[in-house]
C-alpha cells in the first residue's frame, strides 16, 4: 500500500494526480491538501510513502511547508512539483530538502518515474537540470540576490509583487504587520532594491510569481 500527499491549491489537478497514481499503484491510498495549514496538518500527523508539493499555495507557501517538514518528518520523501521553473526554485527546494523537483509541464511518466526514484530513497533531477548544474561546477557562478533570501523572506517577496501591501500579507501570514515590515527592510537590504515596484519588476523579471 503506498500513501501519497498531494499538497495543491487547484482541485483538478489533484485529482488528476491521483488519478496517474491510481494506475501506477493499483493499492494506493491518497490525502489531499489545498493549503499550508492542511498540509501541515496533514503531513505532521500522518505517514506518507512520498509528498508531492506544490510551491505556491494559500498561507505559508510551499517552500515554508517544505521547510517545516523536513525539520519534523525527515523521513518523508518530498517531490516537488509545481509551475515554477527549475532554474529559479530547484536549487533552493533540494536545499530545503526536497528529493526531486519537477515542473507541471512534465508528462505523467516523468512525474511517475520521479516519484519512484523518491520513494526508493534516490533523488531525482531533470536531465536539463542535471546540466545546468554540470555547467556551474568549477565555475565562478554569481548568485542572483533573491537566492540571499530566507523562505520566508521570499514569500514576502512573492505577495508584495502580487500588489498585497503589508497589512494584507500579515493577515494571512498571521504575523504583525511589524515583523512583516522587517521582512521587507531585509528583502531591500539583501537585494539592493528600496522600492515595491523595483522589487515587482525583479520578481516578474526572474519568474518568481506566477
Amino acid at each position: 500500500m503506498r500513501r501519497v500527499l498531494i499538497v495543491d491549491d487547484h482541485e483538478i489537478l489533484r485529482r488528476g494526480l491521483k488519478e496517474i497514481f491510481a494506475e501506477a499503484f493499483p493499492k494506493m491510498e491518497a490525502g489531499e491538501a489545498a493549503n499550508s495549514r492542511e498540509a501541515f496538518q496533514m503531513a505532521l500527523t500522518q505517514d506518507w510513502d512520498i509528498i508531492l508539493l506544490e510551491i505556491s499555495i494559500p498561507g505559508h507557501g510551499g517552500l515554508v511547508v517544505l521547510e517545516e517538514i523536513k525539520r519534523l518528518r525527515p523521513h518523508i520523501p518530498v517531490l516537488v512539483l509545481t509551475a515554477y521553473s527549475e532554474e529559479e526554485f530547484a536549487i533552493r527546494s533540494f536545499k530545503l530538502g526536497a528529493s526531486g523537483f519537477l515542473n507541471k509541464s512534465q508528462t505523467s511518466v516523468e512525474v511517475v518515474a520521479a516519484a519512484k526514484k523518491v520513494m526508493s530513497g534516490g533523488k531525482y533531477v531533470t536531465s536539463s537540470l542535471a546540466e545546468s548544474l554540470a555547467s556551474s561546477l568549477g565555475s565562478d557562478v554569481r548568485h542572483a540576490p533573491h537566492e540571499e533570501l530566507s523562505s520566508r523572506e521570499l514569500q514576502v517577496l512573492q505577495m508584495i509583487a502580487k500588489g498585497k501591501a503589508i497589512k494584507e500579507i500579515a493577515a494571512e501570514l498571521a504575523l504583525s504587520d511589524k515583523t512583516v515590515g522587517t521582512y521587507r527592510n531585509r528583502i531591500s537590504k539583501k537585494m539592493g532594491l528600496t522600492t515595491n515596484v523595483a522589487l515587482t519588476r525583479y520578481a516578474l523579471k526572474h519568474g518568481l510569481v506566477d
